[in-house]
């Protein structure tokens, strides 16, 4: 069924994942009827990449009714920074439109219960894109996992890392800032909640945490001078920051793409995206997000996860452990941003029974962003789910929920020094969860 999509946020990302494929891949079922954005330079630098764009209609932040009355589109994909998802999702689903929400769908639990409010009272429904699921070794762990190879899951260990590029890419941008990431235990440790969540088939009801800011910031043990306001292309002392000169040398200099909002080049004074670049210190003291955590998580399935991302780390990749009544499911993945200074083996998945031999398995890996996610998800999105998938894995608004509110609890313990309840951040009660919840 051809539907007419409307995108609040047109950033790189949005042109990325969305709008190039909904041109190239799903033109038979996509048409993109407006454009939604804070700044003037967005459209301009999106329809010269996309000229088929030239006569689609653009709109501010503020006219989203507008928008939606001279538009009329099916569909509203919600793309922008973080902190925007919320009001634009809410606003959909007052026309009784369906939501398409880059994760995370917002930045707090109280935003979240205010989406799941909205989405009971309308017509329309709200599709968390969570890629992660997609990733075939991801999507094979789940199916072990139904097939009943842990038997009853007991316990699950989860280890992220991020690498000094990629890490230190998130205190140079926006994300840096809580009230506009919720932090990086909802931007970033909210697709890790999810896929949890979603392979244990259990809801987490309480958490307990800990955190800092170890890296980055003011007191970072890597700061070469202690003055805010600096900016990677013009900094003085560059040459003595090891998290720029890792990627860079004296005569080349490698700066982050920011992949949400902002421009290709830090430094280009015709593409000012709201006078927004992401090239700033990343010792600067204005930074209010923890780089380190380390969480416990309560199931209500019994169910108990040991969490810990780091964000500053040699490389990137992650251990996985799934442990049930019946057996042991281990997988780990690494990898680096740039320059690979190491071996990188194939990623498989070990299976050990309680009782019997290990068995290796070798997933067939796909091309794509996210491990082969990226165009998985965007075929059940706008093709409908396979028919062939014998489990859900589109998420809706009460996954998108759960993984915010886990992240937003994990902050809460780290600062209160106490176990925190998830229905409490998202001022619920289970029956009203269950009583809300519509899907995925």
């Amino acid at each position: 069924m051809r539907k007419r999509y409307a995108i609040c946020g047109v950033s790189n990302r949005s042109m990325k994942m969305f709008i190039g494929p909904m041109l190239k891949t799903f033109s038979n079922q996509a048409d993109i009827v407006g454009l939604l954005d804070s700044d003037p330079r967005r459209f301009e630098v999106c329809k010269i990449k996309y000229p088929e764009l030239a006569a689609v209609p653009e709109y501010s932040s503020e006219q989203f009714e507008l928008m939606v009355e001279r538009t009329k589109p099916d569909v509203i994909i919600v793309v922008g920074r973080d902190d925007t998802h919320a009001g634009y999702i809410i606003q959909a689903l007052e026309h009784d439109l369906d939501v398409l929400s880059e994760k995370p769908m917002a930045t707090t639990g109280d935003d979240c219960r205010r989406i799941i409010e909205a989405e009971a009272r309308s017509k329309g429904t709200v599709t968390v894109t969570f890629n992660y699921r997609y990733a075939p070794i991801h999507s094979r762990i789940k199916e072990m996992v139904l097939e009943g190879k842990v038997g009853r899951v007991t316990s699950v260990d989860l280890n992220w890392y991020i690498d000094t590029y990629h890490g230190a890419s998130y205190f140079k941008r926006w994300n840096r800032i809580r009230e506009h990431s919720g932090g990086l235990s909802i931007h970033k440790s909210s697709h890790h909640f999810d896929l949890v969540n979603w392979w244990i088939g259990q809801k987490p009801k309480e958490v307990f945490a800990y955190g800092a800011l170890n890296y980055y910031g003011t007191d970072g043990a890597m700061n070469p001078k202690k003055e805010d306001g600096r900016y990677c292309s013009t900094c003085e002392v560059k040459q003595d920051c090891s998290y720029f000169m890792r990627w860079s040398s004296r005569s080349k200099e490698v700066h982050v793409k920011d992949d949400h909002i902002g421009t290709e080049s830090p430094v280009d004074a015709n593409a000012p995206y709201s006078r927004y670049r992401a090239d700033a210190c990343i010792f600067d003291s204005e930074i209010n997000i923890e780089d380190t955590y380390s969480a416990n998580v309560k199931y209500d399935g019994g169910a108990l996860l040991s969490y810990s991302v780091n964000f500053s780390l040699p490389y990137e990749g992650y251990r996985l452990a799934i442990n049930g009544t019946k057996g042991r499911i281990e997988t780990m993945e690494y990898h680096s941003s740039g320059r690979v200074p190491f071996p990188v083996p194939e990623q498989t998945i070990d299976y050990f029974p309680l009782f019997g031999s290990k068995e290796t398995i070798h997933v067939v890996h796909r091309e794509g962003g996210h491990g082969g996610g990226d165009p998985a998800l965007l075929e059940d999105i706008f093709l409908g789910s396979d028919p062939k998938r014998a489990y859900p894995i589109l998420s809706g608004s009460m996954d998108g929920a759960y993984s915010v509110a886990t992240g937003e609890a994990v902050w809460r313990s780290v600062q209160e020094n106490r176990p925190i309840r998830v229905e409490d951040v998202l001022g619920m009660n289970p029956q009203e969860q269950g009583n809300q919840e519509k899907g995925g």
